[in-house]
């Protein structure tokens, strides 16, 4: 959802009405999880995406219909023969889409988003009452599920969405590696800072895709409840005076990534200063050095590839 709030909120601004389509429900295999959303305009854009492209265009033509007569849609999209090479799942699978026009109950849900609240949208799905939701923002005491998914309520089937906030990433070090890292960690959803005390290095212009920037030494621009535990860093100024000082705030918190860019003998040298500084050999195990998967990489761009697949991978693992 995070990704898709600019573009809903442009396509209204021009004076658009906009439906949103959710997948629901997914049985057997299917390219998009339960929760994946697609925006669809007036105008017949589309932003996001329920499947692999197998329904998207069948998605298209309901959210218009939906947007014009105002009345939100629950449909099903499988195998069966007559479907098949049309709106069918090439996969195999079958999902069930909620497709629902975006009423005055988004500028509410957009606002949490943006102050990076974790919450949940209870919708009611089928029924009399389809359309109707709740906003939970203390959702696991409301008795929310774990994951978004389905359950059965009086007022009718419910779809509960918990949305969380997008995982930070800090890069420490404004370099090349970093300006490559910076895009792609965007496009996998990251909110992105990039924190570096030299200001020639630091700068707008080369990190455009940034949400922030901030040209401070790490012990000064990071605080505890700055992170949690899907929270990554990735060290690559490869200058201990900047790169030491943010491993040892990551190293005592519940960060999930942790990676360092050098060889394996400058890794060395690293770990003899941490544990100096009081670091346990269990903590410096956290450390991912020299970072990034071993595949080989040696431009700046592909280093950051090796990085992003190492934090998915370690994500994931956890």
């Amino acid at each position: 959802m995070h990704e898709l709030l600019d573009t809903i909120e442009a396509w209204q601004a021009r004076g658009d009405a906009v439906a949103l389509a959710t997948v629901v429900q997914v049985s057997g295999s299917a390219p998009r999880p339960v929760g994946a959303k697609m925006a669809v305009s007036a105008r017949g854009e589309i932003a996001g995406s329920v499947s692999g492209g197998c329904v998207e265009g069948a998605v298209v033509e309901i959210a218009l219909e939906v947007i014009e007569h105002g009345r939100p849609q629950l449909v099903h999209f499988g195998i069966a023969d007559e479907t098949a090479w049309s709106v069918g799942l090439m996969c195999g699978g079958q999902i069930d889409v909620y497709v629902e026009p975006i009423d005055a109950r988004f500028e509410e849900i957009a606002h949490l988003m943006r102050t990076r609240r974790r919450f949940a949208v209870r919708t009611v799905v089928t029924g009399a009452a389809s359309g109707a939701k709740t906003i939970l923002l203390d959702p696991f005491s409301e008795g929310a599920l774990p994951v978004s998914g389905l359950r059965d309520t009086p007022d009718g089937l419910t779809f509960v969405d918990l949305i969380e906030p997008p995982a930070r990433l800090y890069i420490i070090g404004g370099t090349h590696i970093a300006i490559a890292l910076t895009s792609i960690a965007r496009t996998l959803g990251y909110h992105v800072t990039v924190i570096d005390p030299r200001q020639a290095f630091a700068t707008p212009e080369r990190f455009a895709h940034a949400d922030e920037l901030v040209t401070e030494y790490p012990q000064r621009a990071l605080k505890p409840e700055m992170i949690d535990s899907s929270t990554c860093f990735a060290v690559v100024t490869h200058d201990p005076k900047v790169d030491d000082p943010a491993l040892l705030i990551a190293l005592n918190s519940p960060a999930c990534y942790i990676g360092a860019l050098g060889s394996r003998k400058t890794h060395a040298q690293r770990i003899e200063r941490l544990k100096r500084a009081g670091c346990s050999d269990e903590q410096i195990a956290r450390i991912h050095a020299p970072i990034g998967l071993d595949i080989g990489a040696r431009t700046p761009q592909e280093i950051a590839v090796a990085i992003a697949a190492e934090m998915i991978q370690t994500r994931a693992r956890r």
